[in-house]
């Protein structure tokens, strides 16, 4: 998963681009990069880690351009080197481009562009996209590209990569420095506009428009293209359309409360969440002291949750925020200690009560052990987790970083039952006894695929939960996925 932002305006674009990157920095943490475009040359700088500690005022100062992408990584395609971070620049035609989410079919296009001696140097999926584009533009024309040349070798573009993905690049169009952005023809990956003045700006999610005083516009259709020019109307342009199926995964877990996704907060939805969540909860007969988040994306279901059953909701979980990354340490006691050194608890709301934890998924499943640890210390008389989400049950392979069965803690305990369409009440709840026995806690409850149905109605892509994947994966292309992940593992 990762976060992209592009301004094109009248004055200089890297300051906001590095603030815009701040408010995304939930997005990615592995690598950030900016790159401008001046109307002759493409000044950039990548780096490792956060955007506050990579780019200092002496670097945003040197590069000039008032047009400009950013970027902030996590990796799901490669590895977190310097080499795969974004974004990449071409020379041929000159372009930068950035992007957020995952190409299912990277070894075919890296074996296609390699035929005709087009070389990749790194492991990052936004670079066969760069590739394919560039050589399908030029083909076209040499110089002097028109809107109507990048329409066409977009075309081309999305009809050969194959997967989920928004896109921005800048390039010189029509004549004049162009911000471009498209989507893959299914939309799943996030894309919102915005405007200032005379600027456009093209971001994952809306809290950096918000952080530069952007307003927000509205977002690109699936599958379509747009062209924003400062102090023009933006050119629109479909390019390949099928069903829209946005993520439900990102106003679950990834995207910041206070963005906006299709005119509703993501906090508005995490509510929704928590409200159903309750009311399943409570119908299993259930009960509990008080109500307690693992912070921080759970605390709006929370409080949804204990209003909805009169409990008090209350902060036991107190995350150090200045922890830095917790990285897999070599033993038991080096596990606990850096889980600890992330969250420690408030015992005095714990100690001899019933209560129900509230948390936004269950993964690998190795979290909630640690966790589990600390809770029990702390006294409880009884402890009740309840998950915001149904069940993750399928690999993700259009950007989320769960990419393959394996990795997956849930299918352990749901045996023989079908899990196209997600599962039936009745088998979930039945590998919710199953799983919660295993932990040795009172109660595990996810909500209900009905019940996520309730908050996202419509089409969506909810494939780790029911199994329903709007675009199929070929075998071939689902063991090239696993390849790369146990390879980067």
């Amino acid at each position: 998963m990762c976060g992209f932002i592009g301004i094109v305006d009248e004055a200089g674009v890297a300051g906001q681009l590095s603030t815009g990157l701040q408010a995304l920095q939930h997005r990615g943490q592995d690598s950030c990069g900016i790159f401008t475009y001046d109307g002759a040359h493409f000044p950039g700088h990548r780096g490792l880690g956060l955007v506050r500690d990579v780019f200092d005022r002496p670097v945003v100062e040197r590069l000039q351009g008032k047009a400009g992408l950013g970027h902030v990584r996590y990796p799901t395609q490669g590895k977190g080197v310097l080499a795969d971070s974004q974004p990449f620049f071409e020379r041929r035609p000159g372009v930068i481009m950035a992007h957020n989410g995952n190409v299912t079919n990277y070894d075919e296009l890296e074996r296609g562009l390699a035929a005709r001696s087009i070389h990749l140097v790194s492991r990052c999926d936004v670079e066969p996209i760069l590739c394919i584009f560039a050589d399908e533009v030029m083909n076209r024309r040499r110089v002097n590209h028109t809107a109507d040349d990048v329409a066409a070798a977009l075309r081309d573009t999305v009809r050969l990569v194959k997967g989920a993905y928004s896109v921005v690049f800048v390039m010189q169009v029509d004549g004049q420095p162009t911000l471009v952005a498209f989507r893959d023809p299914h939309g799943i990956r996030p894309l919102v506009m915005g405007r200032r003045g005379d600027a456009w700006c093209v971001t994952s999610e809306s809290v950096s428009l918000d952080a530069l005083g952007y307003s927000l516009v509205g977002e690109l259709e699936a599958g379509e293209v747009g062209f924003f020019r400062a102090g023009q109307e933006p050119v629109r342009r479909m390019l390949e359309q099928r069903e829209h199926t946005p993520c439900v995964f990102e106003a679950i877990y990834f995207s910041r409360p206070d963005s906006v996704e299709r005119g509703e907060t993501v906090y508005e939805r995490r509510l929704s969440l928590g409200r159903r969540l309750a009311g399943e909860f409570a119908s299993r007969g259930f009960s509990a002291d008080r109500v307690i988040p693992v912070p921080d994306t759970s605390r709006p279901a929370a409080i949804a949750f204990a209003e909805e059953l009169n409990l008090p909701c209350r902060e036991g979980f107190i995350k150090n925020r200045y922890s830095g990354r917790t990285f897999i340490m070599g033993s038991q006691a080096g596990r606990e200690s850096a889980l600890r050194l992330k969250l420690n608890l408030i015992r005095s709301e714990f100690e001899g009560q019933r209560v129900v934890v509230i948390d936004d998924s269950i993964v690998r499943g190795s979290t909630i052990r640690r966790l589990l640890d600390l809770v029990w210390s702390q006294g409880p008389k009884e402890v009740h987790f309840a998950i915001h989400a149904p069940p993750v049950l399928n690999p993700c392979f259009y950007g989320i970083d769960m990419s393959t069965e394996a990795e997956l803690a849930a299918p352990g305990y749901v045996g023989d039952a079908a899990r196209v369409g997600g599962l039936s009440l009745e088998d979930q709840r039945a590998m919710e006894d199953r799983w919660a026995k295993d932990l040795g806690v009172d109660s595990l409850t996810f909500l209900s695929v009905d019940g996520l149905n309730s908050v996202f109605p419509g089409r969506r892509c909810a494939a780790c939960f029911d199994g329903v994947y709007p675009m199929s994966v070929s075998e071939e292309h689902r063991l090239a996925i696993i390849r790369d992940r146990t390879a980067c593992g």
